[in-house]
């Protein structure tokens, strides 16, 4: 029981590190999308598009140790449905900040949260595991 509960404390620990290198990553690439003039729709699609590559790799091996591509459709359909809550969340937020940087900045802690539930108990939970 103890082995079981530090091992999950463990992974979520990796999932904030490696989370935070992913997050960086994304934030920097929706940042840049929004400064060239893109509109947030826009630039949350293809950060998203560009995070998920990048994400799915760093997650599956260093956070659940999973190396087979073949959780990359779930990965994606995770993603997907992050994409369209963060788009309504930035939208929301923005109407008060009246700045979609700080909105998208906001927004990463909810998505984060539901993006590692939704990829331990969904995309890299192990079809044989009991816990």
């Amino acid at each position: 029981m103890v082995i079981n509960y530090c091992e999950k404390q463990q992974q979520w620990m990796k999932f904030i590190l490696i989370g935070g290198l992913n997050t960086l990553f994304g934030y920097s690439c929706y940042a840049l999308f929004i400064y060239i003039g893109m509109r947030y729709p826009l630039a949350l699609l293809l950060s998203t598009c560009i995070g998920v590559l990048f994400n799915f790799k760093t997650i599956g091996r260093f956070v659940f140790a999973r190396t087979n591509n073949n959780y990359f459709l779930k990965f994606v359909t995770v993603y997907g449905g992050i994409y369209f809550f963060n788009m309504i969340l930035i939208k929301f937020l923005e109407s008060f900040t009246n700045n979609f940087y700080l909105a998208g900045l906001v927004a990463m802690v909810p998505a984060a949260i539901i993006a590692f539930i939704l990829n331990k108990f969904i995309v890299f939970r192990d079809r044989y595991e009991t816990d």
